[in-house]
């Protein structure tokens, strides 16, 4: 892990990495606090959608975590990639995938249980992080060492093969392919490999198994930024069409597949990868058209400065007490503001607290790199 000056890179990545990790840093609560005021259908609507589903089911805040880690695989042609070309060795790279990914899984465990000495049993290992550090390894690893069509046979093999791992299996005592939280194969699985505590003591949602299907959302990631890289400099628009024929029909395929495997983020089924993956490469297509093709990149500047840092600010969320320092700049805006509104107001602080710490670090090259 290091502090880094980057080099120049896709505009429109780095702000839809922004885009995707401004939900995390704080936004979705403008639309609980409008709802909680308004009690308006319109504004319950839009709060819902930044509620996870119970179990099944879909909402746009299941997306943020898949989208994450869709851009590291974006991200992958343009520095592995690159790497490679240059004439770095697989094995050199290798090394530096699978560093890549232990940090963020240690980073993901000091997330979860902070800087103290605990028992083993009182540790969640399971995190955030940590799923995106195995899933960015093992779908690297893929790509240093197959060609594109070997991506794809792994693509679907995976996907199909944890489809298989739940519907002929299922916890003890409980019929083949039930795919309730207390009977379902993998989290019965994640009971008994992963040490420490699970999230919900029989379930992880980022358990070790359901890291599994993970790996073709990164790869579904590769495959965009295969396509963005390497397609000419004049068709351009070409590619950003190709991305969303290919995102459609990935949400057509997952919407088929949810009649028989439900789309659940808690499992992260192989229907919830294409449903996720094809919004991710729409939401890629519309920012590479608007920011890289067409060159409106000025309003995407407020993004890209939180993209460019965006496990930073993930992690200073447990360390840094973003409330109290809000309040202690902006308390009289939230008192001028007056009931009920004060809450929204300080919402919006909230935020813009984070990206001046942000904007501060991106005007003086401070990009936390693993």
């Amino acid at each position: 892990m290091k502090l880094a000056i980057t080099s120049q890179r896709l505009y429109s990545l780095d702000a839809l990495r922004g885009f995707d990790m401004f939900w995390i840093i704080g936004a979705e609560e403008i639309f609980h606090k409008m709802a909680e005021i308004t009690n308006s259908p319109f504004w319950n609507s839009l709060s819902v959608q930044f509620i996870h589903p119970a179990w099944h089911g879909f909402a746009f805040y299941d997306l943020i975590f898949p989208l994450f880690l869709f851009l590291a695989g974006v991200a992958t042609p343009y520095s592995v990639g690159k790497q490679l070309e240059k004439g770095v060795s697989r094995k050199s790279l290798l090394n530096r995938v699978i560093k890549r990914g232990l940090i963020l899984f240690l980073l993901g465990v000091i997330y979860n249980n902070g800087l103290e000495i605990r028992p083993l049993e009182e540790i969640r290992f399971g995190s955030v992080l940590g799923r995106i550090g195995f899933a960015y390894m093992f779908a690297n690893i893929i790509y240093l060492y197959t060609k594109q069509r070997g991506q794809i046979i792994w693509f679907c093999a995976l996907l199909l093969g944890y489809w298989f791992l739940l519907m002929f299996n299922s916890t003890p005592g409980y019929p083949m392919g039930d795919m309730t939280m207390e009977g379902n194969f993998v989290s019965y699985l994640d009971t008994l490999i992963m040490p420490g505590k699970l999230y919900l003591d029989i379930h992880d949602p980022e358990g070790f198994v359901s890291t599994i299907p993970a790996i073709p959302t990164c790869l579904l990631g590769i495959f965009a930024g295969n396509l963005l890289k390497n397609g000419a400099v004049d068709k351009q628009k070409e590619t950003a069409v190709r991305l969303i024929v290919i995102g459609i029909i990935l949400i057509i395929v997952a919407q088929l597949w949810n009649l028989v495997f439900p789309i659940n983020k808690n499992l992260w089924t192989s229907s919830f990868t294409l449903q996720c993956g094809g919004i991710s490469m729409l939401l890629m297509a519309v920012f590479y058209y608007i920011i890289d093709i067409l060159g409106h990149k000025k309003w995407a500047f407020f993004f890209k400065v939180i993209g460019m840092n965006s496990i930073l600010i993930y992690m200073a969320g447990g360390f840094i007490d973003w409330a109290y320092t809000t309040s202690a700049f902006f308390k009289w805006l939230g008192q001028l503001a007056g009931d009920p509104f004060n809450a929204v107001v300080m919402v919006f602080c909230y935020i813009a607290v984070q990206w001046a710490f942000l904007y501060v670090l991106y005007k003086n090259k401070i990009f936390l790199r693993v």
